[in-house]
């Protein structure tokens, strides 16, 4: 039996879930088409950390009223395609596991989500969309999405290459602050991963340290490598935070969040601009820019205070490398750079290097 995408009409085999233009669950060809899912994360919606609008109710997983244990899936086979060999980790909303095609015997990392991630339908809507958006990223420095699955009896699960390295905060606390000239390439090589996903109209949003893994290359040069775009965690904001919230439910990780992203506001490309500039800085001095007894006093310092001059720091700093970062860290989103690229080009120069045909030119491709 075939299956068909009820917005888009794209026709697929009996073994499809989503469809991967745009997310949408596919139904067997035949049966009556569904209004489709708000756009969220389009380039005509605008992508916001919290949302007044709740988007249309969708219909529940398959098989999600069933229990099972995301922690205890090692063995187990995953729609007769992903055989589960260990398990890498976990966070809040997800599990991680070592997985191996039993077909092609080629191992991925997949991401199990939780019982409670799979029952809000809003935080399905969007993994849906933003996983058929991220299965089109190709790029070195970025870890796209392979596939997003859903078992019967309610795992749902999402396949990405298995990338092995160094996570790049535990790098940075085992090297302490770098030096510039070995801050910036891996700089560079972020940028131009983001650069190619926010032209496909996807914002991270959780950019941070623990979502950039150091990878080695064959000639034994180190390669930074953006993680989970489009699986971006809801919080619960809380205390003052929650007041400058519309709903009280943040997305991302506190310590690199753009004010926009704390007070709900709608977001673009400018706030994966900011987080960069956060990591930058943190790369830099070990330390973020923002001081505070705790996290959500931290947060409510970006909203109301100065950035601490990286200068005070480390002396060593050139000052246009201090400008530069103080504009990719300005509290109005307007006065950022407005690309990713952009700012690691004005860092490149500021710190001596780059130029036509540099690091960067050849990172994006062109």
């Amino acid at each position: 039996m075939s299956m068909r995408c009820p917005t888009c009409g794209t026709i697929y085999g009996d073994e499809a879930k989503f469809c991967t233009r745009d997310g949408t669950r596919v139904l067997p060809h035949g049966a009556a088409s569904a209004a489709p899912p708000p756009p969220l994360g389009s380039a005509d919606a605008p992508t916001s950390s919290t949302s007044s609008t709740t988007p249309r109710a969708m219909t529940p997983p398959v098989g999600v009223q069933k229990q099972f244990n995301p922690a205890t899936l090692a063995g187990q086979v995953l729609e007769g395609r992903y055989k589960i060999l260990k398990k890498l980790g976990e966070g809040g909303m997800s599990y991680v596991y070592l997985g191996e095609d039993i077909a092609t015997r080629e191992q991925y990392a997949i991401k199990v989500l939780s019982p409670q991630l799979v029952k809000d339908n809003n935080a399905m809507a969007r993994l849906r969309r933003e996983a058929a958006l991220g299965m089109r990223l190709e790029h070195p420095n970025v870890c796209h999405i392979v596939r997003l699955g859903e078992t019967e009896d309610g795992v749902t699960y999402v396949v990405m290459p298995y990338v092995q390295g160094e996570i790049l905060s535990d790098r940075n606390n085992r090297k302490g602050p770098l030096p510039l000239a070995e801050t910036i390439p891996f700089v560079q090589q972020i940028a131009a991963g983001l650069q190619v996903a926010h032209e496909l109209k996807i914002i991270h949003r959780d950019l941070k340290p623990e979502n950039i893994m150091v990878c080695k290359n064959p000639d034994g040069s180190e390669k930074a490598v953006v993680m989970d775009f489009g699986l971006a965690k809801e919080r619960k904001a809380g205390g003052e935070l929650e007041k400058l919230t519309a709903t009280g439910i943040i997305l991302g990780t506190p310590e690199f969040m753009s004010p926009e992203q704390l007070r709900g506001k709608p977001l673009d490309p400018r706030t994966d601009v900011y987080s960069l500039t956060l990591m930058t800085y943190e790369m830099l001095t070990g330390k973020l820019p923002f001081e505070g007894k705790n996290q959500q006093e931290m947060m409510i310092a970006r909203l109301r205070n100065e950035p601490i001059s990286i200068r005070s720091r480390r002396s060593d700093i050139p000052e246009a490398v201090e400008e530069v970062l103080y504009k990719g860290m300005a509290r109005n989103a307007d006065d950022r750079y407005a690309t990713t690229v952009e700012f690691a080009k004005e860092l490149t120069a500021a710190a001596g290097g780059g130029g036509e045909g540099g690091i960067l030119s050849r990172l994006m491709g062109r």
